[in-house]
């Protein structure tokens, strides 16, 4: 964000900002001059509310939605792989850009569970891509086209990139993934991908640090509105 022009003076809009952790750098460290967290649940930013960081409750996916102004950068990160519509919602937070502002839009990629061999984590991995698309209709399989959706909708220096943090013991990636299938087991287990002895295998692999594969990974993928 800062090598696309974040700083003084620019105008941003965090949409899903969840618990505020980007809309909260971008108006500190960041040093925009304003930014607009956008939530259907803003409870979470709004005690760091005030001086360049204000918060809209609204649902980016409604065909009425309005931030009431045009932005220097608008931001997405896991935000799109929830939404069946995403194409007509790119095609919205798009039109919230000044010329020359930037898109910025981030979600996962799964590189390597949907491939055989099929051990525990793997199939856990699996599984629970499956329970979430079936129970809240996440669906990643559209990240890796990201890059020329965003040139479809006419942005220029379009570009994109992918991080995959290391699956080790203590890991804050490690964490999450626990307690993601903590929280999804039965969904998960309903998959039939996975029994509870193989998910508490995977578990347990994921947990010492000794599963010795690859974490999904997060794609960010940016335009600039000529």
């Amino acid at each position: 964000m800062r090598a696309l022009g974040v700083g003084a003076g620019v105008r941003c809009c965090e949409v899903g900002a969840g618990t505020g952790t980007i809309a909260r750098w971008l108006a500190t460290a960041g040093g925009a001059g304003e930014v607009l967290a956008v939530d259907r649940d803003t409870r979470f930013v709004e005690p760091f509310a005030g001086g360049a960081l204000r918060t809209l409750t609204a649902d980016i996916s409604s065909p009425d939605f309005d931030p009431g102004g045009r932005f220097d950068l608008v931001h997405a990160r896991f935000v799109l792989m929830h939404l069946p519509e995403r194409h007509r919602v790119l095609a919205r937070l798009r039109d919230l850009l000044v010329p020359g502002g930037y898109l910025v839009l981030g979600d996962p990629v799964d590189l390597t569970t949907a491939a055989p061999p099929d051990t525990p984590y793997r199939l856990a991995m699996r599984a629970m891509w499956r329970a979430l698309r079936t129970s809240i209709g996440t669906d990643i399989s559209w990240t890796p086209d990201c890059p020329r959706l965003l040139r479809d909708l006419g942005l220029s220096e379009v570009g994109a990139e992918v991080f995959v943090p290391a699956l080790v013991a203590d890991a804050p990636i490690t964490a999450f993934w626990l307690d993601t299938w903590d929280r999804t087991r039965e969904a998960m287990l309903a998959t039939g991908l996975v029994d509870a002895g193989l998910l508490d295998e995977a578990r347990e692999s994921l947990a010492t640090g000794t599963v010795a594969d690859l974490s999904p990974g997060l794609v960010t993928s940016w335009g600039r509105l000529p």
